[in-house]
């Protein structure tokens, strides 16, 4: 899926400020500020990371549950049949092609150049972020125009070579519909990064809640009015219900880039359009951002291939009448797969990535290094878990999220199977996410380019037989899982040769404190999924309500809530008992965190 920072990207009341000023404090304080305090048991800097990163998961994990929520009422409204595809589709392509043009080369460059230049220029860098926003915000107007001009021409890229010209004209007028969201999501990243490199973390991690309400609404809206015998089959539906669906989904990615406005002026930064871009520094971040944007692009000509493949098997799922699946279905499958990255991993990578920057600019390898390593054992403390919940609870997890209105109960479970099998792949997609980040701050975007090369060829060398020999099944849409393994597969090969180079470049990242600790979390979370699979065999199916209306529902929500709880309870005593100190002071910190621990 393509990356929109979620990558997945994707928040934003004056509430969220001052938490934001409290997490910078304690991150230009505390984290690794003595690289030597990075030791195997867990030590004050990861201890620190985690105690930042609790405070912004606060804002992460209210905007994760507000996406759980649109994703919930997307597949009440349009379920996972062709037409859902139709619109994820259109949907899809404005983050695809914001991606694609600039949003990578953003993300890549906005904060390390924004950081320099904050710290070498007497302004504090505003000139700089003037040039840069007026430079990229015109690219981005011009790029929203053509695309909406060239979208039949898009759509057929990425379609199915088995949809319909009925199907692909409905595709086309939603991608025209929601491709201006490309200049609001290029919007939304430039002042949320320019508000990250002045240390607010805590506000752009609330506003797409905006977005998430108005697409909510919107999809209710639709449900409403449509009705209960709306067709969901993909033959054309009335105009004026894709208008209310590309409409509506656009205001949402424009509100979330509106709210940020007054935020940016309380930072005590006022953006004036500044052309003059002559001798102004933006040669560096465009070399810079060169390699970064073949680096997007590899990632999207895979994208692709998966895109028509998850297209195919709902079309002939359709055709076979077996249970329908397809691009929706592994679009939310990978939304569950996502929010604990999101939550976790994003929010302590958000806090680092300013201070890794400083740290590459000052030239401090053993800083960088102990920031990278501490930060991928902070993390995995948590993601372990987390994966090894989704891989034994997945499908309960799909049929409790999606389960509603237009998505039948086969579909919502087939749902939560992809994301089973992604979960497979949930820690090497995480510390794979850190160590792109340690290549960024270093700026080596050609680096980054080449590994991608590697990691997107390796995903479709294993999903495409996969998807191939399982399509030819009696039930089609299994072939989805052929698309989740192969992603899985690829990020554990990945993993492995981008942490050996990243290695070589910063004379080591504490790798022989990083691999002990999380083989122990790994040894942990095995005896975790042990008890909760043996769990799930003996009582899972009596914790079901039979012959209630929501038996499916609530039987779900209890094996998630009682095996998982179990589950929890065993990786945390074990933690213990094998002394894994970011697990500790985790727990410590959630402790102190709650009113009961004070």
């Amino acid at each position: 899926m393509p990356d929109t920072d979620e990558p997945s990207g994707p928040r934003g009341v004056d509430d969220g400020v001052e938490p934001a000023e409290e997490l910078a404090e304690e991150l230009a304080g505390d984290l690794g500020t003595d690289p030597a305090a990075a030791t195997t048991t867990g030590t004050a800097s990861s201890d620190s990371v985690m105690r930042s990163s609790l405070v912004m998961g606060v804002g992460t994990v209210v905007s994760r549950f507000g996406g759980v929520l649109r994703g919930i009422a997307l597949a009440a409204a349009l379920g996972a049949q062709p037409l859902a595809d139709q619109f994820n589709l259109g949907n899809t392509l404005p983050n695809v092609v914001y991606i694609l043009v600039i949003g990578g080369a953003l993300n890549a460059v906005f904060i390390p150049q924004l950081v320099r230049h904050m710290k070498d220029d007497p302004d504090s860098g505003d000139a700089f972020a003037n040039k840069l926003i007026t430079l990229v915000g015109g690219g981005l107007l011009l790029v929203s125009v053509l695309a909406v001009a060239l979208a039949p021409w898009i759509v057929r890229i990425y379609a199915s070579s088995t949809y319909s010209q009925a199907s692909l004209d409905q595709a086309t007028w939603f991608a025209r519909l929601c491709l201006p969201q490309i200049f609001f999501y290029g919007a939304y990243t430039m002042l949320s990064q320019v508000l990250n490199a002045r240390g607010r973390f805590g506000a752009p991690m609330f506003a797409p809640v905006v977005n998430n309400v108005v697409a909510i609404v919107t999809f209710v809206a639709f449900l409403w009015v449509a009705g209960p015998d709306r067709d969901l089959s993909g033959a054309p539906i009335p105009s004026w219900q894709v208008w209310l669906l590309g409409i509506g989904t656009t205001l949402g990615v424009a509100a979330q880039a509106v709210v940020l406005v007054p935020l940016m002026r309380r930072s005590g930064y006022r953006f004036r359009p500044d052309f003059g871009f002559r001798g102004a520094g933006l040669s560096v971040a465009g070399n810079l951002a060169f390699w970064t944007v073949a680096l997007v692009a590899v990632n999207q000509v895979a994208y692709v291939f998966i895109v028509r493949m998850a297209t195919t098997a709902n079309t002939l799922a359709q055709e076979t009448g077996t249970t329908a699946g397809g691009l929706t279905s592994y679009t939310n499958a990978h939304l569950i797969f996502i929010l604990p990255h999101s939550v976790i991993t994003v929010s302590v990578v958000a806090a680092l990535l300013p201070r890794m920057s400083r740290a590459a600019h000052d030239r401090d390898d053993r800083g960088l290094a102990a920031d990278i390593g501490g930060g991928m054992r902070s993390v995995s403390a948590l993601i372990v878990p987390c994966a090894v919940g989704l891989v034994v609870l997945g499908t309960q997890a799909g049929i409790l999220l999606f389960g509603y209105g237009g998505t039948h109960p086969a579909e919502a479970e087939l749902t939560g199977r992809v994301a089973a099998v992604l979960a497979l792949g949930l820690l090497p997609f995480t510390l794979y996410y850190v160590v792109l980040r340690g290549w960024y701050a270093l700026e080596l975007t050609r680096t980054a380019f080449w590994v991608t090369v590697v990691l997107n060829l390796l995903y479709l060398a294993f999903a495409y037989p996969l998807f191939r020999w399982l399509s030819q099944t009696d039930d089609p849409s299994r072939a989805l899982l052929g698309l989740a393994a192969g992603y899985s597969l690829s990020y554990w090969v990945t993993l492995g040769l981008g942490w050996w180079v990243l290695a070589r470049r910063v004379g080591g990242l504490q790798t022989r404190a990083t691999t002990g600790t999380v083989g122990r979390m790994l040894l942990a979370g095995a005896a975790m999924a042990l008890v909760m699979a043996l769990l799930q065999g003996l009582v899972g199916d009596r914790l079901a309500l039979h012959g209630f209306r929501y038996a499916e529902k609530l039987g779900a929500l209890a094996d998630i809530v009682v095996v998982g709880a179990i589950g929890l309870l065993v990786y945390l005593a074990l933690a213990r008992a094998l002394r894994i100190g970011e697990v500790s002071s985790m727990v410590e910190m959630v402790r102190r965190r709650l009113p009961i621990g004070r």
